[in-house]
């Protein structure tokens, strides 16, 4: 490429002479990457695709604008503009060489690198600029492995993670512009949004469906078809819906090899791309045996229920699995503040299950039950019953059931039992 069309390109992903679309400001990760950029490190931004990486990315951009950095200093590279026909480090340094000789910045210089798996070798240029403090370097990918892994070689030690989702209920309500909704309102959004999901996009487009299986097309294609070199597709495909179908439930590479009659090491294989792409996340029983954790069923959860309540069944008819994923990706966005806390689920050999156990060091801290409806007292009961002996199990007395009504406090056997509703878990965290 010639450098006038480097520049041309350039100018239309950065915020030199003019202004582009940043969205809503998601104010979680604008404040985590001020505490990050205060160090020296490389910040790496990871993530499912579409989650809004980019737009994060360029709304710092703007704070760091507003906070007195010329505009010039700071150099954003999406790599997944098609015009880039080669993507090397040889390109990396030529982009690199035309924007200091175009823009001259005279002060430090930020440099945001979109989608940068996208280019080959590019972690020895990264590296360079790094250890010759050229710039502040933010880097984004869409393959939490293959990311990792070239980190590990060469940047350990020298680099920060933050992981975009998407958007929680809260941000799901700024995103509606409906923080104060009332309790009709309210339950009507988190219904919009257990069916939907938080793709940001999809939060505020109409034709949200078909959004969605775009999302789950292109994920699959290009972030594990295409990037592993995968050439049985309709295998992963088969294992992508069967997951989406039967989210929320406990699953085996051996069960679901059987049933997808695929092989066991191939179930295996793809299962952990699909977790490096962000598609689904996997969730180990808890025990205090390591080799018992490792061997015991996983339960399996989407990244965003929208792209499961597309691919599966009507969400009314899963209405209780749904909650429960709601809940588990929200307990991921607390994991990635509190680093230390653990989750897992229960399982005792009488078949009583807990949701979600919280570990914290060597303690268990928390029981969560995730259940629709207690209106029923036989339903409620049989939860109590299976989160009482877990209690006195795994010797944890903070216990919770969260559920789509009903607030409550209620003591059994000297052991405080509090009953929360999901938009006050995810709005709030009660107690947590």
């Amino acid at each position: 490429m010639k450098s006038q069309e480097i520049i041309s390109l350039l100018e239309d992903w950065n915020l030199w002479h003019r202004e582009l679309d940043s969205g809503i400001d998601r104010d979680f990760y604008i404040e985590k990457l001020k505490s990050l950029a205060e160090d020296s490190h490389i910040i790496v931004i990871t993530g499912p695709r579409r989650a809004g990486k980019t737009f994060i990315m360029r709304q710092f951009a703007k704070f760091l604008i507003k906070q007195g950095i010329p505009s010039n200093c700071i150099l954003m590279i999406n790599f997944e503009d098609p015009r880039f026909t080669e993507l090397n480090p040889q390109m990396l340094e030529k982009i690199y060489n035309t924007y200091l000789e175009y823009l001259s910045p005279k002060s430090k210089v930020y440099l945001f690198l979109d989608e940068i798996q996208a280019v080959q070798n590019w972690e020895k240029w990264v590296l360079k600029m790094h250890e010759l403090k050229k710039a502040q370097i933010f880097i984004s990918g869409s393959n939490a492995k293959l990311l990792s892994r070239e980190l590990s070689t060469l940047l350990t030690g020298r680099h920060l993670d933050l992981t975009v989702m998407p958007l929680s209920f809260k941000e799901f309500l700024k995103f509606k512009n409906s923080q104060e909704a009332n309790k009709i309102l309210l339950k009507n959004f988190l219904n919009e949004y257990i069916e939907f999901g938080g793709f940001p996009e999809v939060v505020l487009r109409k034709n949200k469906r078909e959004i969605l299986l775009t999302y789950i097309n292109d994920i699959i294609e290009k972030d594990v078809i295409k990037r592993y070199r995968i050439r049985k597709a309709e295998e992963i495909k088969a294992l992508v819906r069967f997951y989406l179908t039967n989210f929320s439930s406990p699953v085996t590479n051996t069960s679901v090899s059987k049933f997808l009659n695929i092989s066991k090491d191939t179930v295996e294989k793809f299962s952990s791309y699909l977790e490096d792409a962000f598609i689904l996340s996997f969730l180990k029983r808890f025990s205090f045996k390591i080799k018992e954790v490792e061997k015991s069923a996983r339960k399996v959860y989407s990244i965003d229920t929208g792209l499961s309540n597309t691919i599966g069944f009507s969400f009314t008819e899963n209405i209780g699995r749904n909650a429960e994923n709601i809940v588990y990706l929200e307990l991921l966005r607390m994991k990635s503040e509190q680093k230390q806390l653990e989750i897992f689920y229960w399982k005792d050999i009488q078949n009583r299950e807990v949701d979600f156990v919280i570990k914290k060091g060597r303690a268990v801290e928390k029981l969560i039950q995730v259940c629709w409806d207690i209106k029923n007292p036989k339903t409620l009961q049989r939860e109590i019953r299976a989160i009482m002996s877990a209690s006195e199990k795994l010797n944890c007395n903070q216990l919770f059931i969260i559920n789509a009504d009903i607030e409550d406090s209620v003591n059994i056997n000297g052991k405080a039992l509090k009953i929360v509703q999901l938009t006050n878990f995810l709005q709030n965290r009660i107690e947590f």
